[in-house]
């Protein structure tokens, strides 16, 4: 048996991420429109693509994360009711999936992984990496969590127990990483910059500030 829980609520079909999201929609044809015209080649496609992967959408997440640190009502509140709470920062999903927060502890690391396609919390973190839909994480990911953090760069100490999330369409998940050490006299903008993506996947932890240019 496996040292870690793995939720499964798969009553799910496949129509899942077949249906692009107005953003990605929108991505999708700005592209199209201007490789037509000549105006743009692939390679900077490429960069306005990684722009929304890296920087646009998961600076909303890091938002939902620098406030549950700064705001313990808000941090309640995302406990029990995670859509309604990222909502009222103005983040709701474009297909109304239902968002859960997952929050990181001295005791436990959560990671987040879709088994059967991609599902993605898209209007907290964007567009998801490459490799969160790759067969090897979705299918590593649940057998060898600690083996698939370490190829991240992520060694968590043997007693610190690890929970993979399973996305679903009707459900996502956001990781709240720990608030690192040092950070009390940050502001939510300052908190929000040491949140990473994938931190916010569980493929990661929050940056310290130290690290910070």
């Amino acid at each position: 048996m496996h040292d870690h829980d793995h939720h499964h609520n798969h009553a799910h079909g496949h129509e899942h991420d077949n249906h692009y999201s107005d953003m990605q929609a929108r991505v999708k044809a700005l592209e199209t429109l201007l490789t037509e015209k000549g105006l743009i080649d692939p390679a900077a496609i490429d960069a306005i693509v990684e722009t929304y992967e890296t920087k646009v959408g998961p600076r909303n997440g890091a938002q939902v994360v620098a406030k549950a640190w700064s705001d313990a009502d808000f941090a309640d509140w995302l406990k029990r009711d995670a859509t309604a709470a990222i909502a009222s920062l103005g983040f709701t999903g474009r297909q109304g999936e239902h968002m859960r927060a997952v929050f990181n502890t001295a005791e436990t690391h959560n990671l987040v992984v879709c088994t059967l396609c991609s599902c993605y919390p898209w209007s907290v973190l964007g567009l998801p990496p490459v490799w969160y839909k790759a067969p090897a994480y979705r299918s590593r990911a649940v057998i060898d969590p600690r083996g698939v953090l370490a190829e991240f760069g992520l060694t968590l100490p043997e007693e610190k127990k690890i929970r993979v999330w399973d996305s679903t369409a009707e459900l996502r998940y956001l990781v709240i990483p720990e608030r690192p050490a040092g950070t009390e006299e940050m502001d939510e903008a300052a908190l929000a910059g040491l949140v990473s993506r994938d931190a916010m996947i569980g493929t990661a932890i929050a940056g310290s500030p130290e690290a910070l240019p």
